[in-house]
């Protein structure tokens, strides 16, 4: 993993790359100073060979092809310094050499077309996850937001992550869920979800009623229809496809905020160097699985005054796991930065959350960070 950074690094820049390029050259000069020193009898031809290996494995088939051709023309010129050009072991040598030259150049056209391959895929998920995933504002009311989505680096694959915030008559109303899998169907469902939530948000609805109108964005009938939009004969568990999510009102005035949970994990309160854990009493399930469980959602009150922190985030945050195993300790690591501003607190646990898990996550993460500010005026 360290490895594929390193070499990700060196390619994005051009004089860091050149300066790498330089191994492979460094390593013909080496093997052929000290073959030509060394006696007859001792042969390090065959150490050649890991010259375009090297190659291979950061730059394009033709520097390749390159440090082959003068790793072939090294390994001739010491045939010919032997005295024996026409020795057999040198022959093998020099042949053995062509080939797994040309072979390691093949393979870097493969590499190359298969990282442009993934380039392509990679911007247009990124295209589409700008697309449905609109920023938050900076201001909201008494609010001040601050948010963050981290893309695990896992080829082309898409989260469902999502948050938004709508002003309504009375506040700010916000939302933040992941939707269960990963790739475009997860971008479908998520774009639902959001597209029901900024319409139902202009709609005068409490809480609750808002919550159960959102369960008609979830179709529970996506998971039936295959790749090429028809039906699939085998049987598919409907409970495939849901979103949990936390859906909150905070009114401008007042010291109070209300939230609806439909199996997403607690928001957390952070309130004069302490961080409390806001679970419900009776949590709903997620949105799309409401039928499997006869109850209504219910809204409940917790306090966020002034000067309070709200941090919402999504389960690729708490379940991001170090090298012993162990989830990131996300309550422990924003007590320890409570009083900061919402960008300041997110800029460090985003940086804490990528050490934590190595350098690389194993899912998307987002993470949404509420100030109530003194009113004005």
């Amino acid at each position: 993993m360290a490895y594929r950074r390193f070499l990700r690094t060196f390619r994005e820049s051009p004089g860091r790359r050149n300066a790498l390029l330089a191994v492979p050259f460094a390593l013909i000069a080496a093997v052929l100073v000290v073959d030509m020193v060394t006696p007859p009898d001792v042969h390090l031809g065959p150490f050649l060979v890991a010259a375009p290996a090297v190659a291979a494995s950061f730059t394009g088939p033709r520097m390749t092809a390159l440090v082959g051709a003068v790793a072939v023309l090294a390994q001739v010129l010491v045939a010919v310094e032997s005295s024996t050009p026409g020795d057999l072991n040198h022959t093998y040598q020099i042949v053995a050499l062509v080939l797994i030259s040309a072979f390691v150049t093949v393979f870097a056209h493969l590499r190359v077309r298969n990282e442009q391959a993934v380039s392509r895929l990679r911007s247009v998920a990124e295209a589409a996850r700008r697309v449905v995933l609109r920023p938050l504002p900076v201001r909201s009311g008494s609010l001040r937001i601050s948010s963050v989505y981290l893309a695990a680096e896992a080829e082309a694959q898409i989260g469902g992550d999502l948050f938004a915030s709508a002003r309504t008559c009375h506040g700010t109303r916000m939302i933040i869920g992941d939707v269960r899998g990963k790739g475009l169907a997860a971008i479908s469902e998520a774009a639902s979800v959001l597209g029901a939530f900024h319409a139902l948000s202009r709609q005068d609805l409490r809480l609750p009623e808002l919550v159960t109108h959102l369960e008609g964005s979830i179709d529970p009938d996506q998971n039936h229809m295959g790749e090429d939009g028809e039906d699939n004969d085998v049987e598919v568990d409907l409970a495939e496809s849901f979103v949990t999510a936390a859906v909150l009102d905070i009114p401008d005035p007042g010291t109070e905020l209300c939230l609806v949970s439909c199996g997403h994990p607690p928001p957390l309160l952070l309130r004069a160097g302490e961080v409390i854990a806001l679970d419900v009493r009776v949590p709903a399930p997620p949105l799309g699985l409401r039928h499997l469980l006869v109850t209504e959602h219910e809204m409940e009150t917790f306090p966020f005054g002034v000067g309070d922190t709200l941090l919402l985030y999504t389960d690729g945050v708490i379940e991001a796991r170090n090298g012993a195993g162990a989830f990131y300790p996300l309550q422990e690591r924003a007590a320890s930065r409570c009083g900061q501003s919402p960008e300041t607190l997110l800029k460090f646990l985003c940086a804490d959350l990528v050490r934590h898990a190595g350098g690389r996550l194993g899912d998307d993460a987002a993470l949404v960070a509420i100030e109530r500010l003194p009113p004005t005026g």
